[in-house]
């Protein structure tokens, strides 16, 4: 990547731990007891479980406590409700986190909209989301959308006035991301899998996020002059499926003899040839999704002794 400078997600990710754990001290000191995380996994995929370790390893690097609890896949809808439940009334599980996706079998609405809107760290209840649309104060976001934002304050990108096109409407990060934007005065597009002419839709762009779960979607000709470009996917190939910048990355190659497949987003990477700031792929919004949700345990502590 020879022309965009890269927003380091892990840089800034130990950013927001290095505050959580300033915050974490200070709340240990006055209520004698840490903040607590309750994270649910429910089944063994592999991809899911190496995220619930990640997350219980930040958890001990800034000094909340963590609850785990791992379910069988046979795990009825109502059984998780109970365990649900159980968590929402427990005094020392400030923030609660159902890892997704669940089972095909289990009611997944269902259960976000069981988790307390007080402990919800993932910002998925609908309270929570209600209130992300009206811009209220005081409330949990969405993890992977709240980092981004954090991101481009670090690099002093202000959204105001600017045309942000988001390409992908998940409620995970899609819409949120929207929401954030509009709130922050950019003038916002949505675009998905009906939007016509997509690549000029993205020329538009001065804050272009990729958040589509296509890997090497977005192309060079796609990204205007000096954009910012902010990479949410997260996807494997094999170097069948690799373009030639790909395979001429001494760390992808390795990645190959080592694993057979390497990660890349959604953005090629010859875009950061025409953009301003650009994320790694990995190494960029990752870290700052598993730190906000640090960070957001840390505010549902607060707030809920407040």
């Amino acid at each position: 990547m020879s022309g965009a400078k890269l927003i380091d997600g892990n840089v800034i990710a130990a950013k927001v731990l290095e505050e959580v754990s300033v915050d974490t001290a200070k709340f240990r000191k006055s209520q004698g007891r840490s903040p607590g995380l309750a994270v649910v996994l429910v089944g063994e995929d592999p991809a899911s479980s190496v995220y619930v370790r990640m997350k219980i390893r930040d958890c001990g690097k800034c000094g909340i406590e963590s609850f785990s609890h791992k379910l069988p896949v046979e795990t009825t809808t109502e059984e998780l409700l109970d365990l649900v439940d159980t968590l929402n009334r427990d005094q020392n599980v400030d923030g609660l986190l159902v890892q997704l996706p669940l089972p095909g079998h289990i009611n997944t609405r269902m259960i976000l909209d069981h988790i307390d809107p007080a402990k919800d760290v993932d910002g998925f209840n609908p309270k929570n989301v209600g209130k992300l649309v009206r811009g209220d104060e005081g409330v949990l976001v969405p993890c992977t959308p709240a980092g981004v934002m954090r991101m481009l304050d670090e690099e002093d990108v202000d959204p105001r006035g600017k045309n942000a096109v988001i390409v992908g409407r998940s409620d995970i990060v899609g819409k949120p991301m929207a929401l954030m934007l509009l709130h922050r005065h950019a003038t916002v597009t949505i675009c998905h899998s009906r939007t016509q002419d997509l690549a000029q839709v993205c020329r538009t762009a001065d804050i272009l996020v990729a958040a589509v779960g296509q890997p090497l979607m977005i192309r060079k000709d796609w990204v205007r002059e000096g954009a910012v470009v902010i990479d949410v996917g997260m996807n494997s190939i094999g170097p069948e499926d690799a373009p030639q910048l790909i395979l001429n990355d001494p760390a992808r190659v390795a990645d190959f003899e080592k694993k057979n497949y390497t990660l890349v987003g959604d953005v090629s990477p010859d875009v950061a040839e025409v953009a301003s700031l650009i994320t790694p792929v990995p190494g960029g919004v990752g870290p700052m999704t598993r730190a906000l949700l640090m960070a957001n345990t840390m505010k549902a502590a607060q707030w809920r002794k407040e």
